[in-house]
């Protein structure tokens, strides 16, 4: 006589929280990315075309967007781009600005903690604000496609790329970004992603709070020290939300 084993309550809870890491992951984080990359690249003409009026050369631009990948650092570094090169400035400037990936990091990390060193760190380099948003997203709506960052990460970094250089090749002919609306996109592109994260109103004292701080921030402090505050005040907030 035979008997049927079950799982463990342990043992089925483990393997709900189980992440999967596959090429299918990282193709269908690649499709799905693909209309916010295509908004991400209207930022990366612009950053293309202000790149060439800077001095800075095709290629050399290209390669800063393949291994920066990061639109607001690799902006504020062009603005103060001169000669000699301000390398003390342009390096404390845009570590203040991207601190914020420190927050993002410590918020994929639930997720993260059950893949491989190199699965998390390999994808992790490919983070940015939009591709972060939609993974969190995915992943609190209960997937576990642990390839997913990688996927729509590869695809801002490729769309970046391309449209850099097509801003640098073409940067006199299009001349003031602003013209053609490309300085807004990034805008857009978060407006749509707040929408997208919004999940009631039990989020609001958190959001309030990160838009308060940066406001006041940002008209007081000079630099980009609005976007680290902002980002600290709405965790802070959620700290105290979820405590009361």
């Amino acid at each position: 006589m035979s008997a049927e084993t079950s799982d463990s309550p342990a043992e089925s809870e483990r393997a709900d929280r189980t992440m999967h890491f596959s090429m299918t992951g990282v193709r269908e984080g690649f499709i799905e990315c693909i209309p916010i990359a295509l908004s991400v690249a209207g930022y990366g003409i612009a950053f293309g075309v202000l790149a060439a009026q800077s001095g800075v050369t095709v290629a050399e631009a290209a390669f800063m967007s393949a291994t920066v990948l990061a639109g607001a650092a690799q902006l504020i570094a062009i603005e103060l781009w001169a000669h000699p090169i301000p390398v003390g400035t342009i390096i404390a400037t845009t570590f203040i600005v991207n601190l914020r990936y420190v927050l993002m990091g410590a918020a994929l990390q639930p997720w993260f903690s059950r893949l491989s060193p190199l699965q998390s760190y390999g994808s992790v380099f490919f983070t940015a604000d939009e591709n972060w948003a939609l993974t969190m997203g995915e992943f609190r709506s209960g997937s576990r496609r642990g390839a997913f960052l990688l996927g729509s990460g590869l695809a801002i970094w490729i769309f970046w790329i391309s449209a850099t250089v097509v801003g640098a090749v073409s940067g006199a002919a299009i001349g003031d970004p602003a013209r053609y609306g490309l300085d807004f996109a990034l805008t857009a592109v978060f407006i749509a992603i707040a929408v997208e994260l919004w999940d009631g109103r039990s989020r609001l004292l958190p959001w309030a709070a990160a838009f308060g701080v940066a406001i006041g921030a940002a008209s007081v402090l000079p630099g980009r020290w609005y976007i680290l505050l902002g980002g600290l005040a709405g965790c802070f907030a959620e700290v105290v939300r979820v405590a009361a």
